[in-house]
Formats: C-alpha cells, structure tokens, sequence
C-alpha cells in the first residue's frame, strides 16, 4: 500500500502549512476509494526520485506555484525537477579562472592573466603582453596583431642643399639613411615614395627649375643605392617656397627636397 505520509510540497517541505494539510487529509481521505476501484490518482506517484507527476507526465504543482514531491527528494534535486546548477571549478588552462568564467580559454601556462581569464595588456593596445613585440605602445595606437603601431606614413625631414649645389652633404647623408631604414622596415606596406626638390627664388626662373630636378635626382640616386624602389623624382622650381626669399634663412629653407612615402 502506498505510504501517503511520504507526499509532501516543495515549496513547504515540513508540509506545515494549512493547505497542504487539507490536500494531505483528501488524499487520506479518498486513499480507500481509489484502492477499492483498483486505481490510485498518478498524482500521487513518484515516476523520478523524489518527484510527483500528473497524468500527463509534468510535475504536479500544489496551487501556489510549488511542487509536489516524495520524502525521498533531497535539495541537490532542486526545484520542480531542475537541479541546482553547480559552480564550475573546471580550469582546462590552468590559469586560475574556471572555465565557464574565462574568455581566453587556453592561455599558455604561466601566463599572468587578469580576472576574464585573458593575458595581461599592459599597454592597453589590444594584444597581451606575452604576444606583444611592441611593449609601451601609446594610448590610442592604431597596432597589428604583434602590438606593434601601425606606420600610416613616414616622416622625413627636409634634406637642404648649399646656394647652387645639388650635392648631397653630410648631415642630408644622416637623414637619408635613417628614412632608408624605415621604408626598407616598412617595404612590404609602401606604394611610392615621391622625391621633390625645390630652390630658393635667386636666379632665372627656367634654371632653378633644372636645379630642382638635379637635386630631386641626387636624393634618388642615393636611397635607391640604399635598397629603396618605386621612387619618382620631380622639380618645381622656385614656386613652392616655405620661407621668405627676402632673407638668407628664409633662402637656406627654400633650397631644399621633400620625401613623401606613401603606403
């Protein structure tokens, strides 16, 4: 015979409460009834441990939102059949932080990690420190995947040229080295580099135009002996010039090349 005492609600697991002691006594109640018809309401059956269904195979609620089960239920079944999910403790990568919490799921091992999971990013470009080949990048940095900054242009500063002179000096040779290094770095990102050259306003006009192209063609010749390519060379003359030509600073500026990489 069914042992009726073992019915109880979930939502009031000592059964205290008034209503359920009015289910309780119909069940006690009507218990010989439904024995005599040989027949027992499937409310009143446990088909999973410790739980109570209905005739259509879902947990049998009590009227207020609970669910009815057995003695036999214990709290790690959670309620109305849905256990009590269990906080991962599973680390696959070792870092320190569970799985279910992780967002850089198999981090290297050793590798300090902040509270995601996810290497540390000291700079805050994007890339963790134990990737970054570029460590201290500034804020706000455009960088690759090496946390490197990305070279959007290369700047070279003006290289100039004595009065009427389209040899290169010392301290030209200086600046045309260091912008040779930077292009070659860079080869594979660089278009063009446009090499102009300029001269101050002293003289005919048609011959500071070929004064021009000559040092625009001596900067050329000498990144190309560098390793440098795809460089163009052109003059303008006198009509572009940055200074006054009323003075001799102003004319020294003047007489000068401009480098413009493109990538």
């Amino acid at each position: 015979m069914l042992d009726t005492r073992q019915v109880i609600n979930s939502g009031n697991p000592e059964g205290s409460s008034e209503m359920n002691k009015i289910k309780f006594s119909k069940i006690v109640a009507l218990l010989p009834f439904f024995i005599a018809l040989g027949t027992i309401p499937s409310t009143v059956f446990a088909h999973d441990p410790g739980f109570v269904h209905n005739a259509s195979g879902t947990f049998t609620g009590n009227g207020v939102g609970g669910c009815l089960h057995t003695m036999r239920w214990t709290p790690d079944m959670g309620e109305c059949g849905q256990p009590v999910p269990e906080e991962s403790t599973i680390d696959s990568d070792g870092d320190g932080v569970p799985d279910d919490k992780d967002r850089c799921p198999a981090t290297p091992q050793g590798i300090a990690v902040d509270e995601n999971g996810c290497g540390i990013d000291s700079d805050g470009d994007g890339v963790a420190d134990y990737e970054d080949n570029c460590p201290g990048t500034p804020r706000g940095s455009r960088v690759d995947t090496r946390g490197c900054e990305l070279v959007t242009r290369i700047n070279v500063p003006g290289v100039y040229f004595d009065f009427d002179r389209a040899n290169l000096k010392d301290a030209a040779r200086v600046i045309l080295d260091d912008a040779a290094t930077q292009i070659n770095d860079n080869a594979s990102k660089v278009k063009s580099v446009d090499v102009t050259g300029h001269t101050d306003s002293t003289g005919p006009e048609a011959y500071n135009q070929a004064l021009s192209e000559r040092r625009a063609n001596s900067v050329k010749s000498y990144l190309e002996g560098k390793g440098v390519s795809n460089i163009s060379a052109r003059g303008e003359g006198e009509a572009n010039p940055v200074e006054d030509n009323n003075t001799r600073e102003g004319r020294a500026k003047n007489r000068r090349v401009e480098i413009q990489v493109n990538m």
